[in-house]
C-alpha cells in the first residue's frame, strides 16, 4: 500500500470534525479520511473529544419554534434529495464519493479532461475532477481562494513536494504551482476549487480568459 504523506492541516480536520467545512472542502477531506487511517483515527479523536465536552454541558432549553424551523429546513431540503440524478460509473472510489453524480468529461487541453461533481456548492466553491496525462504540466497558476487536492490515482510534483494516492495539498492565494504528472498513468485528482484558478506569466495572462473552470 502506498504510504500517504501529505495529509490535511489539523485546523482543517478540526474544522471537519466540528462540522464547519463548506460542503465541497468537507466531502474531499471525506474522500482523503477514508484512504488515510492517520487522518481517520485523528478526526474520531476530535469527534469523540467534542462529544465529551458536549456530554458535560448543562441542558438548554430549546426556543418554542424549534420544531417548526427543523421541519421546514427537511421540507426544504428534501426537493432536490428525490430528483432522478445522473449515476456515478467509477465504483471504484471512495465511499464517500459514490453517492455523488458525476457529470460528463470535459476536453480541457492536450492529455487533460475535467468532470464535475455533484457535491452541492457553497458560493463559488465546488468539486471537480482531473484526468491529467503522464508528463503533462499544468499552467503555472495561482488562486482566486483556496483549493484542497486530493490524488486519487497516480501521481504529481510540483513547488511542495510529491504527491501519489491518498495525498492531500492545500492551496490558497499565496501559492504559486505548476504540477507536472511523474506517473506512468493519468493522475485522477479530486478538487475542491474556490472561484478560479489565476495563470501566472504573460501567456497566462493572454489565454486566462479562454480558462474557465
Amino acid at each position: 500500500m502506498t504510504r500517504i504523506v501529505h495529509i490535511p492541516a489539523e485546523e482543517t480536520l478540526l474544522a471537519y470534525a466540528a462540522g464547519t467545512l463548506r460542503a465541497p472542502e468537507a466531502a474531499v477531506v471525506a474522500a482523503h479520511i477514508a484512504l488515510c487511517p492517520e487522518s481517520e483515527r485523528f478526526v474520531a479523536d476530535l469527534q469523540a473529544l467534542g462529544g465529551a465536552l458536549l456530554g458535560s454541558l448543562s441542558p438548554t432549553a430549546l426556543s418554542a419554534d424549534s420544531l417548526g424551523r427543523m421541519m421546514a429546513r427537511i421540507d426544504a431540503d428534501g426537493g432536490e434529495a428525490g430528483a432522478e440524478l445522473p449515476m456515478n460509473d467509477m465504483s471504484d472510489l471512495p465511499e464517500p464519493l459514490r453517492r455523488y453524480p458525476l457529470g460528463p468529461w470535459r476536453w480541457l487541453g492536450p492529455g487533460t479532461r475535467v468532470r464535475s461533481v455533484g457535491v452541492p456548492k457553497d458560493g463559488d466553491c465546488r468539486v471537480l475532477m482531473f484526468s491529467i496525462g503522464p508528463g503533462r504540466k499544468m499552467p503555472q497558476h495561482t488562486h482566486d481562494g483556496v483549493e484542497m487536492t486530493l490524488v486519487l490515482e497516480g501521481s504529481y510534483r510540483d513547488e511542495s513536494g510529491h504527491f501519489g494516492p491518498g495525498d492531500f495539498e492545500e492551496a490558497d492565494t499565496a501559492t504559486d504551482h505548476q504540477p507536472v504528472v511523474d506517473s506512468d498513468i493519468p493522475c485522477l485528482c479530486l478538487v475542491a476549487l474556490d472561484g478560479q484558478i489565476r495563470l501566472s506569466g504573460l501567456v497566462g495572462r493572454m489565454i486566462q480568459p479562454f480558462v474557465r473552470l
